[in-house]
Order: C-alpha cells, then structure tokens, then sequence
C-alpha cells in the first residue's frame, strides 16, 4: 500500500532514537499518521516543524498498518511563525485543534485548502485574528456544527441579529428573543462581517466559536477538553 500527496505537518513525538511518528493533514487522505525515520537528523530536523508544507510518500505492507513516510520540504513556514507571538500561537492553535477534531484518514480537501491558505497569511498580525476566526467558522461548518447566521431562527427576519442560540447555532435577533435572550450567547458584529473588526470584537467572536466547539464537538469525540493553545491564542488576540 502506497500513495502520494501534499500535507501540513501538525506534530511528531519521538519513536526509538532516531524516528519519529508525525502527524499531517492532507487534501486526498486526511490527517493522517507515519513513522519517519531518521526525524532527528541534521536533513529532518529542521525540516519536520509544525505548519511545513510536506511533500509525502507513505507506504506499510497493510492498509490499517501505521506506515512509514519519507518527506520532502516543499515550504517552510518557521520563520513567519516566530516572527511574531501571535502568529506562533496561531500556528499552535490551528495545528492543535486539527489534531484534536479531525477523523483519522477521512478527506477534509475543502477545509484543507482554507488552512493552507490561513497558514499563508501567517506574519500577516492586521489580518490574522479575522481570518482564524472564518477558518474556525469553516472548521465547524465541515465538521458538522456550522452556525446559520443568515436570518433569525425566530422571526425569519435578516436585520436586528444580536444573538447566537446555545442549542440549534441558529442567530436570533433582538426582537425575536423576547424573554430568552438572557439564555442565548451574544453575536459580535464581525460574525456577521459587520463593524470594524477589532480585537476585543475577534476575541468575543471565538468565544462563541468555542462554545460550539467545546459543548457540541467535544463531546462527540469523548468530552476531551479542547487544546490549550487554542485557549492561549485567544488570550493573545483579546
């Protein structure tokens, strides 16, 4: 068994002295697991780094068999990472959360692409929070939890949207809310790509997306809590 493809590496731990199992997200075969052999070399050491751009080969005698990869670097993306705090907690966060969401071997092509793309802007701090919080939007979209923001779940009204339902990730207007707004979350204006888009705003915004990421996410994949650099990250972007 054998195939091809590109990938973003989203961590390793060492295996033996000179190996390492790694951890990549791929367009045609998912996140996806592999022994390198060699990782720690002088070659694979500075290569094999969170967010890098892989060119990947993977082979094992069986489908279910955990497999080897050899790897070639396509790009690097360590120095837009460490130029700034932000974007090395970004990168942190989004490898962390793809690590913790992500189905082992099942295609994400269309949230692959979002995240090479978010990963691309990567040093890019005026830009980054606003376009971490869509990625997250898409994250949840694919994954099966996306909001629905596009009128309220109540009145069926497309203006006055102030609220986010806990329960169906439905928005909810002012009027619509009557009595149970005390019981929904807040809905910042950048959410519904309105406003100035400032960083309290973004922060209150993944505050949102948290929610749905730790209390409907989560619990279908054993109640793991969610990564602490995501939690990092938007500590960072407040």
């Amino acid at each position: 068994m054998d195939w091809r493809d590109t990938g973003i590496l989203l961590g390793l731990r060492h295996h033996g002295e000179t190996s390492a199992i790694v951890e990549v997200f791929t367009p045609a075969h998912g996140r996806h697991a592999g022994v390198v052999r060699g990782a720690t070399s002088r070659k694979l050491g500075p290569v094999l780094q969170p967010g890098a751009q892989l060119d990947l080969h993977w082979r094992a005698r069986l489908e279910e068999h955990l497999g080897a990869f050899t790897v070639e670097l396509q790009r690097s993306r360590a120095v837009q990472a460490m130029g700034s705090r932000l974007a090395l907690s970004g990168l942190n966060a989004v490898c962390a959360l793809l690590a913790f969401c992500l189905p082992e071997r099942e295609p994400h092509p269309a949230l692959y692409l979002r995240t090479e793309q978010l990963l691309d802007l990567l040093g890019q701090d005026a830009l980054w929070p606003l376009a971490y919080l869509r990625w997250e939007l898409a994250l949840l979209e694919d994954l099966g939890y996306g909001l629905d923001l596009s009128c309220c779940a109540v009145t069926g009204a497309e203006g006055g949207l102030a609220y986010v339902s806990p329960k169906s990730g439905r928005a909810v207007s002012r009027a619509g809310a009557g009595d149970w707004a005390d019981r929904l979350l807040p809905l910042p204006e950048v959410m519904l790509g309105q406003g100035a888009a400032e960083s309290a705003e973004i922060a209150a915004a993944l505050r949102v997306t948290g929610y749905f990421l730790s209390e409907k996410l989560a619990p279908a994949l054993g109640n793991r809590a969610l990564p602490e650099a995501r939690a990092r990250f938007v500590e960072r972007v407040g």
